[in-house]
């Protein structure tokens, strides 16, 4: 596996690394396992939903709950699994993959027009993955209007007092009042696509003085981030930051680290704001900074090697595609290289060690990872977003020209109107 240095001793700024990374029949061969896991799971789940992580590498339906039945389009992960065949549609050009993945888009149409399990704002992950890559590269015109009313109803969560954007939870609810949390930075894409799709400044807007207040606040003074933080709903003062999924609420949970260097990038590349280029940077290099001999974190940075802490690969999938995603938009060459570098040699220990020895042995992607460790929740298991993430890794890597669903300059065509990766 590769070695990650986390630091260039001229620059302790800038990260960087020992391996260049997997080469093209490595890289080949993790695509066709991937891919044959998703034609294998499209066909088994057909038009229901697995749930968030597996249970022994296998994923059972997501569970009924008294609102919604056995396989139901809710909670905040569903949107991974067509977001995986559509990169599976990118990459092979399946057609049943496609019809699958518009099938979902039409599902996802319904939830948001009826209403169903919207009290979050992960709609941005929810409806960017699913509606707005089927309008994208399929020109599905329900899927578009479903994307737009996502984003209207995610701006119904904008707290103008603290200039937020609330995480989760019925807003009636004063302890969900005043709070967001890092992971919000991957929600922000949605809102931006808005504006650019209806020429309506307001989401726009609304995402700029959010990433404010996440960098702000959120980020901290020694480069960690916050999982979450408050403010007072009335006055929108700052209070406090905390965890929900971390070691405790002054350690740095992995997975909100990874989402700091993926989010602030992806805020860079659409407003061009300098200083999201530096805390995309500085997240980049804390996580690099505390990452194990093997380059995947554990899931909490507050733990190194000797520690029989579970490892999260979910976080390593994302860091990859943040790294990659910061080397694409960063503006000095010698670091493009190494945040390049250090997303390939992510990539690499996760295809070496992180993924099933054969497709069949896990209906998984990629194993070891943590949904959340303080409530014994989907630890050292697969997880959609881990796979979600793993396989648009490979993406980056191995389709030409690939353009991201994150960056809302994308068509309806499939091209993009500013520079791609």
């Amino acid at each position: 596996m590769p070695t990650i240095d986390v630091r260039d001793p001229a620059d302790p700024a800038e990260p960087a690394v020992s391996s260049a990374g997997p080469g093209d029949e490595t890289l080949a061969a993790a695509v066709d396992a991937a891919v044959k896991t998703v034609r294998r799971n499209a066909a088994a789940f057909g038009a229901l939903y697995p749930d968030s992580t597996t249970r022994d590498d296998r994923y059972p339906l997501r569970p009924a709950t008294a609102e919604f039945a056995e396989g139901a389009n809710r909670d905040w992960t569903t949107s991974f699994w067509p977001g995986m065949q559509w990169l599976s549609v990118e990459l092979t050009g399946d057609a049943e993959l496609r019809a699958a993945a518009l099938a979902h888009a039409a599902d996802f149409a319904r939830r948001v027009h009826a209403g169903e399990d919207l009290d979050t704002h992960d709609l941005g992950f929810l409806y960017t993955l699913s509606c707005v890559n089927a309008w994208r590269l399929a020109g599905d015109e329900p899927a578009r209007d479903a994307a737009l009313a996502a984003a209207d109803h995610l701006m119904t969560r904008f707290l103008p007092s603290a200039g937020i954007i609330q995480a989760w939870g019925d807003l009636s609810d004063p302890a969900q009042r005043g709070r967001t949390i890092v992971d919000s930075l991957m929600n922000m894409p949605l809102l931006t696509w808005a504006t650019e799709t209806t020429g309506d400044p307001r989401y726009a807007d609304v995402v700029a003085r959010h990433v404010v207040q996440v960098r702000t606040h959120l980020l901290r003074d020694d480069d960690s981030t916050f999982h979450t933080f408050y403010w007072d709903p009335e006055s929108g003062e700052p209070l406090r930051g905390g965890t929900e999924q971390g070691a405790g609420d002054e350690s740095c949970w992995a997975r909100g680290q990874a989402w700091g260097i993926y989010g602030f990038a992806l805020h860079h590349r659409t407003s061009g704001d300098p200083e999201s280029l530096r805390a995309a940077e500085r997240c980049a290099g804390y996580l690099l900074d505390h990452l194990p001999a093997d380059g995947v974190p554990f899931w909490d940075l507050v733990y190194t090697d000797g520690s029989d802490a579970p490892r999260d690969s979910s976080a390593g999938a994302i860091a990859a595609c943040g790294l990659l995603e910061l080397a694409s938009v960063s503006s000095d060459a010698a670091r493009a290289a190494r945040y390049e570098a250090a997303g390939r040699a992510m990539l690499d220990a996760l295809v070496t060690g992180y993924t099933p020895a054969d497709a069949a042995d896990s209906d998984a992607l990629l194993l070891h990872a943590v949904y959340d460790a303080p409530k014994g929740k989907g630890v050292d298991e697969g997880c959609l977003w881990g796979d979600y993430y793993y396989l648009e890794a490979l993406t980056r890597l191995t389709l030409p020209g690939w353009v991201s669903p994150w960056w809302p300059t994308t068509t309806a065509d499939g091209g993009t109107d500013g520079e791609s990766a």
